[in-house]
């Protein structure tokens, strides 16, 4: 290896998979789980916030949808300045923004305070998914990378159990149970603007850049963590280029580009009907259980076997077919409700779609960074973010109306949006199993 130059996928190779790459793992995890805490809070919190200010419930959850847009923002910047900056600046400046504004959150004077701090802290949290999964998937060979990354997914299912228990113990202090709940959810974040100053610049991105040297020294330091023994030789230089927005939508890009974004926009619409729309229709016919904490957590438990399943599929199946093969099972799920009212049909399509929906999010973000080149990772995972974003916003003016009209076509369109989703994935021209990152 000393004698002649090597790849960076050669590189990550050689250097193994160990220690680093776990630590990797849990540091992105706990910010994970953190982002899980702070997205689902919105629901928990807005009680108490329209009690703390004397406003109405639509008017507190205006901190949701100004935290959405906040993500949206995020997302889409941020996953851009990855690709022009670098990971490392762009992880360290999300996190301190997701944690600072989070913890701040909890201290605000008046509703418009708490409105501009969770906007800002939506923007923080939106930030993380595309540097997070980009950093992990470029320090990782290819017949790991795939699980890995749906497995980092399950870290949501941890931030889902730890919100739902710490709604569970805020629930006492009445009408600021809210400063408690945004209070607890920043903390994570925090812990993770000490623990992300060890992160190196991603080896990817170094080289790509004309900066082979530390590329070279990134990859020691790998090897040397992991124990693998091995010398880490010259790098093989790579072009340094900088692509534009626009070159997501290359010809060589944009039929992949157009069809996975189409995909999470749709995704993300049937996840915020079924998961917070559908309870609240369920709720108001005696089945007020499926909001509640403890229930929560049950499904949070159920998804962990998802997204082993999708782990493994990834990988034996590949990450399009996994990925379908999710996306078919939720459309199925969410006709089962049509089926009957029963507390027992209710309580297991609940669980089913649990199970198979995150199983699909796990999919999907494991898919996403793997098929763009390294000048554009960031910017298709931060798109990717932003658009899912948009369809959590649009949710409410889909899903709901349908829903207070006409409870059974509202599960048909919602299945249909899944199946959709499904045909947008098979319409990909390209698998990623196995595959080199460019």
């Amino acid at each position: 290896m000393s004698t002649s130059t090597i790849t960076v996928e050669e590189g990550i190779g050689a250097a193994g998979v160990g220690r680093f790459q776990q630590r990797l793992f849990v540091i992105f995890g706990l910010v994970w789980a953190a982002d899980a805490m702070q997205v689902l809070a919105i629901g928990f919190s807005a009680p108490s916030i329209a009690k703390s200010f004397g406003v109405t419930i639509p008017q507190a959850l205006q901190t949701g949808t100004l935290f959405f847009v906040g993500m949206l923002i995020g997302a889409f910047v941020f996953g851009r300045l990855a690709d022009r900056i670098g990971r490392r600046p762009v992880l360290m400046i999300a996190i301190l923004i997701d944690a600072v504004f989070g913890i701040a959150s909890a201290f605000a004077p008046d509703l418009g305070w708490l409105l501009a701090l969770r906007f800002l802290t939506g923007i923080g949290v939106g930030a993380t998914l595309p540097v997070d999964y980009t950093m992990l998937a470029e320090f990782l060979p290819a017949d790991r990378r795939g699980r890995w990354l749906v497995l980092l997914e399950s870290f949501w299912a941890l931030g889902t159990v730890l919100l739902a228990l710490l709604a569970l113990g805020a629930g006492s202090q009445g009408g600021e149970a809210w400063r408690t709940i945004f209070f607890f959810t920043g903390i994570p974040a925090l812990i993770g603007v000490v623990l992300r100053l060890q992160i190196p610049e991603s080896p990817r991105y170094l080289n790509r850049q004309g900066r082979s040297a530390e590329a070279r020294a990134v990859l020691q330091r790998v090897a040397t963590a992991n124990g693998s023994g091995a010398v880490i030789g010259e790098l093989t230089p790579e072009m340094h280029r900088r692509a534009p927005f626009s070159a997501l939508f290359s010809p060589l890009l944009r039929r992949r580009s157009v069809f996975l974004l189409l995909a999470w926009f749709l995704i993300s619409i049937s996840y915020y009907g079924i998961f917070v729309y559908l309870p609240v229709r369920l709720s108001g016919e005696g089945f007020g259980f499926l909001r509640g904490q403890m229930f929560l957590v049950l499904i949070a438990l159920v998804q962990l076997p998802g997204y082993a399943l999708a782990a493994y599929g990834v990988e034996r199946w590949g990450r399009r077919p996994t990925l379908i093969g999710f996306l078919l099972l939720s459309a199925a799920g969410c006709l089962l409700y049509s089926l009957g009212q029963s507390p027992a049909l209710v309580v297991g399509s609940t669980l089913l779609m649990s199970f198979s929906l995150l199983g699909t999010w796990g999919a999907i973000y494991a898919f996403t960074p793997e098929i763009y080149p390294t000048d554009l990772r960031a910017s298709g995972m931060g798109t990717a973010g932003a658009v899912a974003r948009v369809g959590g916003l649009l949710a409410p003016s889909i899903i709901v109306p349908i829903m207070v009209a006409n409870f059974v076509l509202a599960l048909v369109v919602i299945s249909a949006v899944l199946a959709a989703a499904a045909l947008c994935v098979a319409l990909v021209d390209v698998e990623s199993r196995n595959a080199a990152l460019d």
